[in-house]
């Protein structure tokens, strides 16, 4: 069990009140994951069945440090119940809180239990085929501008979302009853269904919120301030009966506008539960005072926020370092420069060094800077593991085996590997689908729709289906089944493999590719323990779409210098930070001006200050290149906020001199970073 006495007054207050509505504001840095996995282990020591103990996070990440922190907390005898059974407390996401009550209760709502959730390629391919039906011939509409506005009206409560412009809300309704109507046909939900469904069923089926009120007596919801309409519904109505509410979060790093997040959900907490505890955490553990004094002074420009002034017991530490370029290129070499010098003549590693920037393509004259110097780096937020098409293809197939009628997927590898059922062929059967208002693999059933096509596509469709039914029908058996052996079996019979080879051209790509697949298909067996095959599946396929972190290359990377986006990097630290493209129209985004969200912006540069652990150094350009021209620049008007007796002119500091013994230590440390490398 953990030592109430090591932790501060205000983190121990937070830990020990464990009754009605509390609301800890934990600015960046004070702690505050150690203090949500403590007032869980709090609970449990105080005799609260670990069962009833419910904890929120937006990331299955999250939620797996937050796990393993209290197992390290609570011993296992005191998770187990009178009958000897261990009942840890429940850690999830929004979304996989969800996804356990539907498949309880989603009959109720004319799905079926074996719901398939699309991912956004899934919803992209729906949305598509509905665009190419309405749109009138030549006319182009962005899918993904339709996808973004479907998901804002469904998280705004299905009301018209502010700032968007009346004729793409108007295509976006359109397409949204057409949008719900065809992944209902499916039997299949996305992201935003999983919370509003779980509304419904609370709002329709009184005993099914009883049944959870009675099961989590108490609540707590990680980065509050992230939280959405539908989200802070979700949780009034858990919590309305008991009352055992604790939100975690920080007004000044509410980011997430843009997705729905409503800061008002934990500035007006009062107005839902008046008489909340609110415990301010400010004893920064992070950054040293110099870097909090310049953070404290930025965010207090923003007028609507709750008060908070970070300090820390580090000493005031560097002053911060002002650069300003005259192109992106020459920032770009020289920062990389710095890092370099860092490592070689302050024994600094890459990894402890992160470049931080608004928008992701700043980061093209970095990439091409640290490469020209031999740089390792990692870039946070490029291509997914699950984004590549072998992987997507793999996966298209598991979800057709599990669930026929899943349009999207069916459609998708009708035709990978090629087996004569051409898009034409693939474009009728979907009419025909329409037609009979039936899922596309039903309508490939119907003898007179095969009718229609010519005897070697008739032969291709029945081939197609014998392959679908035959690969299923161990799924639905309670024996004993190895799905990597399965899937082996499958890929063998389709040469997908093959396949893949000879569609490269060069053969380490191909090599990579067939080894992300193998690698997949290892990770079959990791399934949760289900009887059935099928349920298995299931199961890994949902933990597979639930999980938006994609990390598996992030977390392999060694020793590199981190490359990542202000939106990005909230919840991480960097001993060394790099703040670049501080300019206006970058930072802030010239769209805030027009969509009124300066104060956002303004939150942004906060939670990137906030990263910083030991240094931190900001830079501007004067010209940056667009289509081969330098265009002028100007300064971001949040550089004036930062206190002038915390920052020092880069320009300055290089013209001044260096002591006798400070060169003799930066020689002899570069020496050895020679005879090192």
């Amino acid at each position: 069990m953990f030592d109430l006495n090591s932790l501060n007054p205000q983190q121990r207050q937070a830990v020990e009140t464990l009754h009605g509505p509390v609301l800890i504001l934990a600015g960046a840095g004070t702690g505050k994951t150690r203090v949500i996995t403590c007032r869980v282990a709090q609970m449990i020591r105080k005799g609260i069945s670990p069962a009833q103990i419910l904890a929120v996070t937006f990331t299955n990440k999250a939620a797996r440090e937050m796990k393993e922190r209290v197992a390290e907390l609570v011993p296992r005898d005191a998770l187990k119940d009178a009958d000897g059974r261990v009942l840890g407390p429940t850690v999830c996401t929004f979304h996989s809180l969800c996804v356990r009550i539907l498949r309880q209760h989603i009959e109720k709502l004319g799905y079926k239990r074996n719901f398939v959730i699309y991912d956004e390629s899934e919803q992209l391919g729906a949305i598509k085929k509905i665009l190419s039906q309405i749109s009138a011939r030549g006319e182009k509409t962005d899918p993904k501008l339709v996808q973004s506005l479907i998901s804002r009206v469904k998280n705004n409560g299905h009301k018209p979302p502010e700032g968007s412009d009346e004729g793409g809300r108007a295509l976006a309704e359109h397409v949204l009853k057409r949008y719900d109507s065809a992944l209902h046909a499916c039997n299949a939900v996305d992201f935003d269904d999983l919370l509003l469904l779980g509304l419904r069923l609370f709002r329709e089926h009184p005993e099914v919120l009883q049944a959870c009120r009675d099961r989590y007596r108490y609540v707590m919801v990680d980065e509050y301030q992230d939280t959405n309409a539908a989200q802070f519904e979700l949780v009034r109505l858990l919590t309305g009966e008991h009352r055992n509410l604790c939100v975690v979060g920080d007004d000044d790093q509410s980011i997430y506008g843009w997705r729905g997040a409503e800061i008002a959900n934990l500035l007006d907490l009062e107005k839902h539960f008046p008489e909340v505890k609110i415990v301010k955490l400010e004893q920064n553990y992070r950054s040293t005072n110099v870097i909090l004094r310049a953070a404290n002074a930025v965010i207090k420009h923003n007028p609507r926020r709750r008060g908070k002034q970070l300090w820390s017991q580090k000493g005031d530490g560097a002053l911060i370092t002002l650069h300003a370029f005259e192109t992106d290129e020459e920032e770009a070499r020289t920062i990389v420069e710095e890092i370099e010098f860092q490592r070689m003549a302050r024994n600094v590693p890459w990894g402890r060094q992160a470049i931080l920037f608004r928008t992701n393509l700043q980061s093209r004259p970095f990439e091409m800077a640290l490469r020209q110097a031999g740089v390792r780096y990692r870039l946070i937020g490029g291509q997914s593991y699950f984004d590549r098409r072998e992987v997507r293809d793999f996966l298209a197939y598991l979800k057709t085996f599990v669930n026929p009628h899943d349009d999207i997927s069916l459609l998708r590898i009708a035709n990978v590997p090629a087996r004569g059922l051409s898009d034409v062929t693939m474009e009728r059967l979907l009419a025909a689908s329409q037609e009979r208002h039936c899922p596309v693999f039903a309508a490939m059933r119907h003898t007179d729709v095969q009718a229609g096509f010519a005897p070697r596509t008739r032969e291709s469709l029945r081939e197609f289906i014998a392959l679908i039914e035959e690969t299923r029908a161990p799924l639905q058996s309670e024996a004993p089944l190895s799905l990597s052996a399965w899937a082996e079996r499958w890929l063998s019979r389709i040469g997908y493999l093959e396949d893949l080879r000879r569609g490269e051209k060069n053969r380490e790509t191909a090599d990579n590719r067939a080894r992300n697949l193998k690698e997949l298909v290892c990770d079959l067996d990791g399934a949760p323990p289900e009887p059935r095959g099928a349920d298995r599946l299931s199961a890994f396929l949902e933990e597979i779409t639930l999980d938006q972190e994609r990390e598996e290359e992030e977390e392999n990377a060694g020793d590199a210098v981190t490359l990542i986006t202000m939106h990005s990097c909230k919840g991480l630290e960097f001993p060394h930070v790099y703040v670049v493209g501080l300019e206006d129209g970058l930072l802030p985004h010239s769209r805030s001006k027009l969509e009124g969200t300066l104060d956002e912006e303004r939150r942004l540069f906060y939670v990137a200050i906030t990263r910083a652990m030991h240094t931190l150094t900001v830079s501007h350009c004067l010209g940056r290149k667009k289509y081969g021209q330098v265009v002028a620049c100007h300064p971001s008007p949040f550089l004036k906020e930062l206190p002038e007796d915390l920052v020092e002119d880069a320009s300055e500091r290089s013209s001044a001199p260096v002591s006798a013994e400070t060169g003799r230590n930066l020689f002899a440390a570069m020496k050895a970073a020679i005879r090192k490398g």
